[in-house]
């Protein structure tokens, strides 16, 4: 038998040359009978406009397991952010979350059990690039979305890790924004 989930968490970044490919997806991770499970349900009950609730579906009409509610951080009012987020995006989270299980990361036996609510990044910077290449930005949800369910499942980074590299690592938008009120 497998161990109890009530909820794990998990971020990741991938990206490409093109500025328009970051991902960085935010998980969170349990059981449907628990804490993750009632949010899940609440936020499918609690749509609001510009930020959407939606499954993460490999095509119409086909949901992935474990089931995985699409949260968008930036606020959707263009038809053509709309249409890469809840096509291209939603179904390379689709395939990121069965890549998760295919891997060992989400027990196959848990996949009726669990569920995920996943935190969007697509940059706004895609409605005025003029050369998208949806395949770049379908692998790049992807990989990412695999990265951050891989990271929640094994709790990294570990506060070990988190402690004694805390002094090496810095914020990369830390000193951007330090240099924007020069």
């Amino acid at each position: 038998m497998t161990q109890r989930i009530v909820m794990r968490t998990g971020e990741a970044l991938v990206e490409d040359e093109p500025a328009w490919s970051a991902a960085e997806p935010e998980v969170v991770i349990g059981e449907l009978d628990g804490p993750v499970g009632t949010a899940i349900a609440n936020l499918m009950g609690d749509q609001s406009k510009g930020h959407s609730k939606v499954f993460a579906l490999l095509n119409c009409d086909v949901q992935v397991r474990p089931v995985t509610v699409m949260v968008s951080k930036v606020t959707v009012n263009k038809e053509k952010y709309t249409n890469i987020l809840m096509g291209t995006v939603q179904a390379a989270v689709a395939n990121g979350v069965l890549d998760a299980v295919r891997a060992g990361h989400i027990p196959k036996e848990k996949a009726n059990d669990l569920g995920i609510i996943i935190s969007i990044w697509l940059d706004p910077s895609i409605l005025k690039a003029d050369d998208v290449d949806y395949e770049i930005l379908f692998r790049t949800h992807r990989a990412a979305t695999t990265k951050a369910i891989a990271k929640a499942m094994s709790n990294e980074p570990s506060i070990d890790w988190l402690l004694e590299n805390q002094d090496q690592i810095t914020h990369c938008f830390h000193q951007m924004a330090v240099d924007d009120e020069l």
